[in-house]
């Protein structure tokens, strides 16, 4: 029996894009195969493994492409993940990757909302210096004023940041650029 999490395909979209960077557009081998056999995956590359049912026998697909486009949403969803991915996963008024958690600019006590704008990522030592206190009173400021970003914005972000693990077949369809500026 082969685990859920081995084979994983990289599913791009019918551009032949990634859906996503960052997590990564992966799905498991059980639902790769199961949009083959729906007819709605065009396969790229395979992995060497094959899979077998009674009456059929599959080589694992390592790449896939949706036949039909998935049109992207043009402004990403407000989520503690967005926020970190935008901040580049370090603190904005320090730059530490250690414990990081989010800050309202603005504080929620005080009429903040949970908005873009006045949300960032901040370390727990900077959140708690800060506390209920605005930016001015604090005495912090910002590396980067936090901002509205689109999803291109993300997608550019998540190149920065690799999964640990790439299949060799993955290369030709992924762009990782280490050299952006957060």
């Amino acid at each position: 029996m082969i685990a859920d999490n081995a084979y994983p395909a990289l599913v791009l979209n019918a551009d032949y894009r990634p859906l996503s960077y960052y997590p990564l557009s992966l799905w498991s081998w059980r639902d790769a195969v199961s949009a083959l056999v729906l007819d709605k995956v065009v396969v790229q590359a395979q992995y060497d493994r094959v899979v077998r049912s009674a009456r059929d026998s599959v080589r694992l697909p390592s790449v896939i492409a949706l036949r039909e486009y998935v049109r992207m949403e043009r402004s990403p969803q407000l989520t503690r993940y967005n926020i970190y991915l935008r901040d580049g996963f370090a603190c904005l008024y320090c730059g530490s990757r250690d414990d990081l958690t989010f800050d309202h600019v603005n504080p929620r006590c005080r009429g903040g909302e949970t908005t873009w704008e006045n949300t960032a990522t901040a370390c727990s030592p900077c959140n708690r210096a800060k506390g209920s206190k605005s930016l001015k009173e604090s005495g912090l400021t910002f590396a980067r004023k936090p901002y509205r970003p689109s999803v291109a914005d993300l997608q550019r972000m998540g190149r920065r940041f690799p999964p640990n693990h790439l299949h060799a077949s993955w290369a030709d369809y992924l762009y990782w650029d280490v050299s952006l500026d957060p």
